[in-house]
């Protein structure tokens, strides 16, 4: 399954998160997930990993035209030319010549934004990204980004799962042309909530299928791309079997009365890391 973006580029519906695995964990586990019929990998420079996710998209034997790969923008990086290197370094540690989705991973102030946004306009223009977007981003800094913007985002990646379902931010976003894509669609280190919740039971259990498959699900029916981490096999197994079934309207709304708007991770207005701090 897959979805167009705005600017033609079609997309995995899901993909294999990455954050926080390294080593032979990561390297397993995408190679894992592409055997199991993922062709979508999110990465990040912060991540650490690229070297190591490169390698196993390398070695999976898949033309990499068939797989859908991300990396993003690190913090630390404050301008057009420094957009450059860090897009020149992502490339040569995950061993390709292009990746299909450049990010911004966090917003900054709005004028490091812009220049940040320009040099990935140039790695677009010039090859180097098929599509570019943004991470974190509330519809603040999209309003500011796009009165700089020559090339519009296609993209924003957001915390977005049953408990943060971001309506009013998507209803934005489609306007915009710029399509959701949700990290931590299983609650991240809460995932146990998912898997206890008594409507997730019910509605996966209706459909033969787990909680976590129906919150997978619930993503896809609205248009978001979920990109679930996992490094254990059967996950990973688990995560991707979301395609033979459909929600019910009912079913729908029933998740949609789980929406409580409480994050699990940063607010993008208050973070420090990789940012300069300023008395």
């Amino acid at each position: 399954m897959n979805f167009e973006l705005s600017n033609g580029v079609r997309i995995p519906a899901v993909g294999l998160g990455t954050w926080q695995s390294t080593g032979d964990d990561v390297y397993r586990a995408v190679r894992h997930a592409l055997d199991a019929g993922y062709r979508h990998i999110d990465d990040a420079a912060a991540y650490e990993n690229e070297e190591v996710v490169g390698r196993a998209i390398a070695d999976s034997g898949l033309p990499r035209s068939e797989v859908f790969l991300t990396t993003k923008i690190w913090n630390d990086v404050a301008d057009a030319e420094g957009t450059r290197r860090a897009v020149e370094e992502s490339l040569e540690r995950l061993g390709t010549d292009y990746v299909d989705l450049l990010l911004m991973h966090w917003p900054g102030e709005y004028p490091r934004n812009a220049a940040v946004y320009k040099g990935m306009e140039e790695a677009f223009n010039t090859g180097r990204a098929r599509a570019i977007g943004l991470s974190n981003c509330a519809i603040h800094h999209i309003d500011a980004l796009l009165r700089t913007a020559a090339i519009p985002p296609v993209v924003n990646q957001v915390e977005c799962h049953v408990t943060v379902q971001n309506h009013r931010l998507q209803r934005y976003c489609a306007e915009k042309g710029i399509r959701l894509q949700a990290y931590a669609p299983l609650m991240s280190r809460k995932v146990r909530w998912i898997l206890e919740n008594d409507t997730l039971r019910d509605i996966g259990a209706a459909y033969g299928k787990t909680p976590t498959q129906a919150a997978i699900r619930w993503l896809l029916e609205r248009g978001i791309v979920a990109l679930p981490k996992s490094v254990t096999p059967s996950r990973i197994e688990e995560n991707f079997d979301v395609f033979d079934f459909s929600l019910s309207g009912d079913d729908m709304a029933r998740i949609r009365r789980l929406n409580t708007g409480a994050k699990l991770f940063f607010d993008p207005d208050n973070i420090d890391f990789g940012f300069p701090i300023e008395d």
